[in-house]
């Protein structure tokens, strides 16, 4: 079941603070939020006069059938809403709502998970400015991080909780946040530094020209080679302190694996063994004493490899 449905209004509040200056004299359309229900919908039309809105656009979805829009807009005589009917369904992709997306200044809106490769690439194809809900797991797809590496979108303040689906009832997530490409404060915020290297702390990948740091607060302070940091770094990336090079997952984007395992194999703690192909998909670490935990042995490697869960890997830019 598709998840991305009803938007908490707290959450939205809690979010849309940080970008009041971007909306006065702007159209806003929400192309996934349905104005029957929508929270955005609700935030917008309240805050209509706050933000110094031009307009405000809601599309209604029908599967099979025509829809409508639902308008706020602001003329010399007043603020003023309005029903229109729709020829087609209101879906995203539609050509109408693509007339509606070229009309208008920010998308917010709520898009569907399982969408969010093709509305994220409908957005840049038509060059918007956006503030949209997704999965944090969408960081890991190739299209998309490319955005992330080349500064074209960045993650917003606040991780999202919960949904309300049409039952009524509440589903919690765990991984939710929001994605833009307005500017914000926090993107320009300095990560401080503190720790110094040392390499038995900062092993160096086997198959990555890169070191492992294992957490965001840990990146040294006197390292200026590739490093290997949490995907929860994007929390914190600020693009003039730190370069973005690629990722680790398998050969990845302008910063490739420097060894391929061969007959790689995978050795579990119950003592069993798999096909270890696992381990080319991830940066390992090479140690010479047998893990404790899951490990791989390949033809090309003397030794034990430990594989690292998926890390951004970034240099610092010279200050």
């Amino acid at each position: 079941m598709n998840y991305s449905l009803r938007k908490l209004k707290p959450d939205i509040e809690n979010e849309l603070k940080h970008y009041r200056e971007h909306f006065k004299d702007k159209v806003v359309f929400c192309n996934c939020d349905d104005p029957e229900w929508s929270n955005f919908w609700q935030f917008f039309s309240l805050q209509f006069e706050f933000l110094g809105l031009k307009k405000l656009i809601a599309t209604h979805f029908e599967d099979e059938k025509q829809s409508y829009k639902l308008e706020m807009w602001r003329d010399e005589a007043g603020v003023h809403s309005g029903i229109k009917t729709l020829q087609q369904n209101g879906d995203f992709r539609s050509p109408e709502s693509i007339e509606l997306l070229k009309e208008a200044d920010i998308v917010v809106t709520n898009p569907p998970f399982s969408l969010f490769r093709e509305y994220i690439a409908q957005l840049m194809e038509y060059d918007k400015k956006f503030l949209i809900i997704g999965n944090k797991n969408a960081i890991t797809y190739k299209e998309f991080f490319l955005l992330l590496k080349d500064n074209k979108v960045w993650i917003g303040y606040n991780n999202v909780k919960e949904f309300r689906q049409p039952d009524g009832s509440m589903k919690k997530f765990g991984n939710i946040g929001w994605y833009t490409n307005l500017d914000i404060k926090k993107r320009h915020e300095e990560l401080v530094l503190y720790k110094k290297y040392t390499p038995e702390e900062y092993p160096k990948y086997d198959n990555y020209d890169a070191i492992n740091v294992d957490k965001v607060s840990d990146i040294p302070i006197d390292y200026d080679g590739v490093m290997g940091v949490p995907i929860t770094f994007l929390d914190k990336y600020n693009p003039e302190q730190f370069e973005i090079m690629g990722i680790t997952l398998g050969t990845t984007v302008d910063y490739s694996m420097t060894t391929i395992y061969e007959n790689a194999i995978q050795h579990n703690q119950n003592g069993s063994t798999q096909g270890g192909g696992k381990v080319n998909t991830r940066a390992a670490v090479l140690v010479k004493e047998k893990p404790a935990k899951v490990y791989y042995t390949a033809d090309n490697v003397d030794g034990y490899l430990i594989s690292i869960y998926p890390r951004i890997l970034i240099k610092k830019k010279r200050q």
